[in-house]
């Protein structure tokens, strides 16, 4: 946790629940507010929760899911809770709440398993086996190395044989948390064999598979992947959800096409779509400038 006053956090905090700013610039406060961390910086993403941008609404939780702070779970529980709230902003309270990793949420997990929303009750099923693989006792040491800062909805598997990891990610009648297990291992093999299998599965499986394959597609910034992600997010019949995370992903990459790719879906009918491609021409900007850090609106704060 960053050592921050009070004050300042407040300040970051009233960025982020302003409307009026640029999307971009709520962003960065959010961002800058995970890398803080404490109470305090879980108070002022809360607030922001009233927004009207499922987008910004669903990286709120994500934040709080990467920051594993137990004084976020009464928040997030209130999200999920809330069939007010969009699909993706209570799948990503679930999802937070398997990074978290409590057991205390085990009973809530359970009640949302057969929620009428697939995403919400999918993301629901890897957060709970999460939980119980994290509290299971299997050795992490022996598992694949995950260098990309992110707390996973699932662990690696324990094989790292990209064909047999092929075959468990394609597989549909495999569980999703083993499904996911064959994801990150695939990421973290990070061969030209294992992105491949990777971009195959975008085109399988549900919404939910397919976002997160995107997502991982994004922290691998591999450019053979682009072609893949352009084509789902060119497709107008894909889930919004995918759609914004291959956006996200492009964002990520930051190549000239990329670029020119997010500019053409900056007016698209799907408000998530479109926001997403504003963020992550922002991400665009900070991958070809020399910050050190995507976020820290402490230097205006």
């Amino acid at each position: 946790m960053l050592d921050v006053s009070e004050e300042q956090i407040s300040k970051i905090g009233d960025v982020l629940k302003d409307e009026n700013r640029p999307l971009k610039e709520r962003f960065r406060a959010l961002f800058t507010l995970r890398n803080i961390g404490g109470p305090k910086a879980v108070d002022a993403i809360n607030v922001a929760f009233a927004d009207p941008s499922a987008l910004l609404k669903h990286e709120l939780a994500y934040c709080l899911g990467q920051m594993q702070d137990k004084c976020a779970i009464n928040v997030l529980v209130k999200v999920l809770e809330d069939t007010n709230q969009e699909p993706m902003v209570r799948h990503e309270a679930a999802e937070a709440l398997g990074a978290i990793g409590s057991k205390e949420t085990l009973d809530i997990l359970r009640t949302y398993l057969t929620d009428p929303i697939v995403e919400v009750k999918e993301t629901c099923e890897l957060a709970l086996e999460r939980i119980q693989w994290l509290h299971g006792g299997e050795s992490i040491e022996s598992l694949s190395q995950n260098i990309y800062n992110s707390v996973d909805p699932a662990p690696p598997a324990s094989t790292t044989d990209v064909t047999e990891l092929r075959q468990i990610l394609l597989n549909p009648d495999v569980t999703l948390f083993n499904r996911y297990r064959a994801m990150f291992s695939l990421r973290n093999i990070n061969s030209k064999e294992s992105i491949a299998a990777l971009c195959e599965a975008l085109k399988h499986g549900s919404a939910l598979f397919k976002h997160e394959i995107a997502f991982v597609l994004g922290q691998l910034q591999d450019t053979n992947t682009v072609p893949h992600l352009t084509e789902s997010l060119r497709d107008v019949q894909e889930n919004e959800m995918v759609r914004h995370e291959c956006a996200e992903a492009l964002g990520a990459i930051a190549t000239q096409e990329c670029l020119e790719v997010l500019q053409e879906y900056l007016k698209d009918s799907k408000r998530v779509v479109k926001e997403s491609c504003e963020i992550a021409l922002d991400m665009c900007e900070y991958e070809n400038s020399p910050e050190f850090q995507y976020a820290n609106t402490l230097k205006v704060a």
